[in-house]
């Protein structure tokens, strides 16, 4: 498939503008958010990461939990052009240091407070990263660094620039092309120092389509997005296969909630590796053995 994320997100955004594209829970209740609203709120990042310098080429590094705006942060990003690195929320600080480096990352993305700090530690050695936007402000009201902004006041920002430059946006996505380099992750350096492996458009929307063929997804599957995504395969199965089929991601609340939000999703399709149902396996027998004598017997006759 010839085409680009950016241009997957504007195609759904007009063949269904209000179908749900996304849900996030907090505090307890399911947001949802629509392909229209998506689609606007990737322009206003795009537009605002524009006015404050990222260009073409350009790397950004993304540190988070799954959310919303985290996914729109990298469609806004490679709408411009440039190229998301997802790092591992649970990295400390020192850890982000070679890949920011050998990014040479500017500009830098985060969900929270516990991020910010751990940008605002290791900044004196990544001179370039000039550039910190934060999605959850608890806890950093009276942060004041130099280069350190809400995402509010981006996404603000970023319709303000639109609406003086109302083509900015679709011409920047025009000049996408599906071999252009749609993300780049480190691998875990175990051996020596992480190393960055590019993902073109087409490589990630092609593995994403034919995984989807196989297994027959539709724009009616329901997905829960709970795991990093900083690993390729969480990009793949709940943000590529998201915007090539069209169906519906669920943000948990947090790693906490992830088997209660699970319940609650009920999703149609469900990836995770051996170990996550080996625990949902163990759970099970867990509970079954507190379960009254029929319960248990009919448990292992079926």
């Amino acid at each position: 498939m010839q085409t680009t994320f950016p241009r997957l997100l504007l195609g759904h955004a007009q063949s269904r503008p209000q179908g749900a594209a996304m849900r996030e829970k907090e505090y307890g209740i399911w947001q949802t958010t629509t392909w229209a609203d998506m689609a606007r709120l990737v322009e206003a990042l795009a537009c605002g990461l524009h006015q404050a310098g990222l260009r073409r080429g350009e790397h950004m590094v993304v540190i988070g939990a799954n959310r919303p705006r985290l996914y729109a942060t990298m469609l806004a990003a490679q709408s411009l052009g440039a190229i998301p690195v997802p790092l591992y929320q649970d990295a400390v600080g020192a850890e982000c240091v070679f890949p920011i480096n050998n990014a040479e990352v500017r500009f830098a993305v985060v969900e929270d407070q516990e991020q910010v700090d751990k940008m605002l530690e290791i900044r004196d050695r990544c001179p370039q990263l000039t550039h910190i936007y934060y999605d959850d402000p608890r806890g950093l009201r009276n942060y004041d660094q130099p280069g350190l902004g809400g995402m509010e006041e981006l996404i603000a920002a970023g319709r303000a620039h639109a609406q003086a430059h109302p083509q900015l946006f679709r011409d920047q996505v025009e000049q996408g092309q599906a071999d252009d380099v749609a993300a780049m992750f480190f691998t875990s350096g175990t051996t020596g120092n992480p190393k960055g492996v590019v993902h073109t458009h087409h490589t990630l929307i092609n593995r994403a389509s034919v995984g989807a063929k196989f297994d027959k997804l539709t724009s009616d599957e329901e997905v829960l997005a709970y795991l990093p995504p900083a690993w390729v395969g969480q990009n793949i199965f709940s943000y590529a296969q998201w915007l090539s089929c069209g169906f519906v991601v669920n943000c948990p609340e947090s790693s906490a909630t992830v088997m209660i939000d699970l319940k609650e999703v009920g999703p149609t399709y469900y990836f995770a590796p051996p170990r996550v149902f080996e625990g949902l396996l163990t759970s099970v027998m867990i509970r079954m053995e507190d379960a009254g004598a029929i319960k248990r017997r009919m448990f292992h006759a079926f």
